[in-house]
């Protein structure tokens, strides 16, 4: 397992970006990663083009450090293109009838796995499986990074717990939060915001309440002195300028 994995997802699907269908897939993995102790770094949603696919996942396979899951289009029809492009952009283009991926949808289909259905085991090479607890169709993953799972959150959702319960169980890095509410405009604190390293996560949430202005100030790490260090230039700001603030004892471990 990578140190520290950065998460993607990448939802591909017309239907969504025209407004047919609703997204579910970001929220479920969001919400898996989360109690993990893990996060996303970004998500794509898509459409069903070719050119956009390999350029999505060509740059994610450029981080060292990326994880994917990807949702939709391992399908038989012919707008599936992501087995293709997952081989082009993983495996330089090679592929296989994997043959437990056939023998999965010849049990299940029998006859009619043929002549259509039989090419949802065509892979990349090197392929390893995801259960589909529906129809016995397979996801599929490469280099335990990369997981290509159905549109289907019925199909999907139990494919993203087996691999990050097999694969990515819980993160063993401790992150740290400090949160405070100052009585201040965000404007007034620029300058402070400055002075904050790019490893520490800054997160600056304004408020407006009738005439009055408040930002809710929240620095995360994973070195706890670091945090504490640069979260104080936020309370010497409050004392120097006499402003009040509230803090939200959050310094605990986010994750371990």
């Amino acid at each position: 397992m990578l140190k520290k994995p950065n998460f993607y997802s990448v939802i591909i699907g017309t239907e969504l970006l025209n407004g047919r269908r609703t997204d579910a897939h970001f929220a479920f993995l969001n919400q898996q990663l989360l109690s993990r102790g893990w996060e996303q770094k970004a998500s794509f949603v898509i459409n069903d083009d070719i050119n956009l696919m390999k350029n999505i996942f060509n740059l994610i396979k450029s981080d060292p450090n990326s994880v994917m899951f990807c949702f939709g289009g391992i399908g038989a029809t012919p707008d599936d293109y992501t087995r293709v492009v997952a081989g082009k952009v993983f495996r330089d283009g090679k592929m296989e009838f994997h043959e437990e991926a056939k023998t999965r949808i010849i049990n299940q289909f029998g006859d009619e796995a043929y002549p259509h259905r039989i090419n949802m085991a065509y892979l990349p090479i090197n392929a390893k499986l995801l259960t589909n607890v529906v129809n016995n169709v397979a996801g599929f993953y490469l280099e335990d990074r990369f997981f290509f799972t159905p549109g289907f959150p019925s199909m999907s959702q139990s494919m993203v717990v087996e691999a990050l319960d097999k694969l990515y169980p819980k993160s063993n890095i401790e992150k740290y939060r400090k949160v405070m509410t100052i009585n201040a405009s965000e404007n007034d604190l620029i300058d402070t915001m400055k002075k904050i390293p790019e490893n520490i996560d800054l997160s600056s949430l304004p408020k407006i309440l009738g005439d009055k202005r408040k930002v809710v100030i929240s620095l995360a790490g994973y070195d706890k002195d670091e945090v504490e260090k640069y979260f104080k230039l936020f309370v010497d700001y409050c004392i120097e300028f006499e402003k009040e603030s509230v803090f939200e004892d959050v310094s605990n471990k986010e994750s371990k």
